[in-house]
């Protein structure tokens, strides 16, 4: 597994902050927790990755204020700084269903940007560590943890709905239930305060 060990993801985590500050750096912080907490219930994820993976999953957001080109710009960050297993995180994380029209917002890439996007999506095969992070990409906010539920509306709220978003949503709680299959428990049984951040109280 090509990932930076956890000294250097926080560094590179902490000059992303510098470059960009923002409520995504809660988040990844938050989704690493969800993802760490999950892989320790799980029988062959590796806690420490799946932690890092988390940390490092918008680490693209480091370039400035950005839509959907985060993605791209976080897979190519990783991949010359030499970590193709967290490059594929980057790009990975916004699609639990396996079609690049299942994200809202602007593209604001380039056609060539956007295509190959569109060619690494038709190509990939999930595997658990990509799907563990679209399912806790989706489980936090700036605030804690939250029921997928409000994740979901809270995004469509901000940058809209399209034809193919039941489709996501519906992947999404597919991801749910495998995940929660194999660990014999709820996720949400493991992440503490999910019932007070999501209702706020």
């Amino acid at each position: 597994m090509t990932v930076p060990d956890l000294k250097l993801t926080e560094a590179m985590l902490s000059e992303a902050e510098k470059m960009n500050p923002g409520v995504w750096i809660a988040h990844s912080r938050y989704t690493a927790q969800a993802a760490r907490n999950i892989a320790q219930n799980h029988p062959t994820l590796n806690p420490e990755t799946a932690y890092i993976f988390g940390l490092l999953h918008d680490i693209g957001r480091r370039f400035g204020v950005s839509d959907l080109r985060h993605i791209f710009d976080g897979y190519h960050f990783m991949q010359n700084e030499g970590y193709p297993d967290g490059a594929r995180i980057c790009l990975t994380h916004s699609f639990p269903a396996q079609n690049m029209g299942v994200v809202a917002g602007q593209w604001d890439c380039t056609p060539d940007d956007v295509n190959f996007i569109k060619n690494y999506l038709e190509k990939v095969e999930f595997n658990d560590d990509d799907k563990l992070i679209q399912l806790c990409d989706a489980l936090t906010n700036g605030t804690g943890f939250c029921l997928i539920e409000k994740c979901l509306i809270d995004v469509a709220m901000r940058r809209g709905i399209n034809e193919l978003t039941l489709l996501k949503w519906r992947a999404t709680f597919q991801i749910q239930r495998d995940f929660e299959a194999v660990i014999g428990k709820s996720i949400y049984s493991l992440l503490l305060g999910v019932v007070e951040n999501t209702f706020q109280f």
